[in-house]
């Protein structure tokens, strides 16, 4: 299974953005260097009332749909 950990500070208001708008996806770089993108939807139960801060585990399936999100500290 591949994965990858993304450090994750997004605001509260790029989190509307994110929930709002059209395209519903987080962009961001993992911290073996690689652009990822995944659906803003697997952070909804990481969001505070200040946005989402945090280290995230994000693991894919084989052929590279997501599986699961688990939040590292």
């Amino acid at each position: 299974m591949n994965e990858i950990i993304v450090d994750l500070r997004i605001s509260k208001d790029e989190c509307l953005k994110m929930y709002q708008g059209p395209s519903r996806v987080v962009s961001t770089r993992a911290r073996d260097g690689r652009r990822v993108q995944f659906p803003a939807d697997i952070l909804r139960p990481w969001v505070l009332h200040d946005g989402i801060r945090g280290c995230f585990r994000i693991r894919f399936t084989p052929e590279g749909k997501f599986s699961d999100i688990r939040r590292l500290s």
